[in-house]
């Protein structure tokens, strides 16, 4: 029995999900056009689905979500895959808890990745979500695994979900899809908060104190267990 068709119950959600969850970037206006996408860790398997390469984002649906193994090749769908699939791949590959990856050109988070400066933690919803500040990923050719290199490189020793990869845009990375999804929609609020203060004067940091408390707060407390 083929590796797809043991996973087969477990595609049919996933491709769904993903499809699903691809409405929230333009929602959110996190991209424009065609540009970005989602992926999800199949799990117990060393495959991904992610968005096919160049589709608009109301033609996405479950069915042309495309199937790829770790080293970024297609093992199922009639579709290419993202043009970020390799280095998504890697990203899985390198960092077994990593379940989704998103990557989004969402404009104020993006003027910080073209300054090549990380977003300094002066909100509560920064220390929330990432436990300080929002890192900056090196630049990297688009196509290979380069950008999934310099996403782990950055990410490997830090608690932030999100790097702006220099002259790039927003990865994030989560323990689901959904998890990613939410750490896009937070960075870019973050990035256009920090903005607008500072077009106001110098922000004020958060001790590190406050903001270890803040994050374990948030991320051990917060909500429905």
């Amino acid at each position: 029995m083929s590796a797809i068709a043991e996973v087969a119950e477990t595609l049919t959600r996933l491709r769904s999900e993903v499809a699903q969850l691809h409405a929230h970037l333009p929602a959110y206006g996190l991209v424009v056009w065609t540009a970005g996408n989602v992926s999800a860790r199949v799990p117990g398997h060393e495959l991904i689905v992610i968005k096919p390469s160049g589709v608009a984002y109301d033609e996405l649906t479950p069915a042309n979500m495309v199937v790829c193994d770790l080293d970024g090749r297609v093992v199922d769908g009639e579709h290419a895959p993202s043009s970020d699939t390799e280095a998504q791949a890697y990203v899985y590959r390198e960092m077994p808890h990593v379940g989704g990856v998103v990557h989004t050109h969402s404009p104020y988070a993006v003027a910080w990745a073209a300054r090549g400066e990380s977003i300094p933690c002066v909100t509560t919803m920064c220390a929330d979500e990432f436990g300080g500040p929002i890192p900056v990923g090196p630049f990297a050719i688009i196509g290979d695994d380069s950008i999934g290199r310099g996403i782990v490189e950055t990410l490997r020793d830090s608690r932030s979900p999100a790097v702006l990869m220099q002259n790039h845009g927003v990865f994030t990375i989560g323990p689901t899809a959904k998890a990613a999804v939410k750490a896009a929609v937070m960075c870019e609020d973050v990035a256009r908060t920090v903005h607008l203060a500072r077009q106001l004067g110098e922000p004020i940091p958060i001790e590190q104190t406050y903001i270890d408390r803040l994050f374990d707060r948030y991320q051990n407390v917060y909500g429905q267990r």
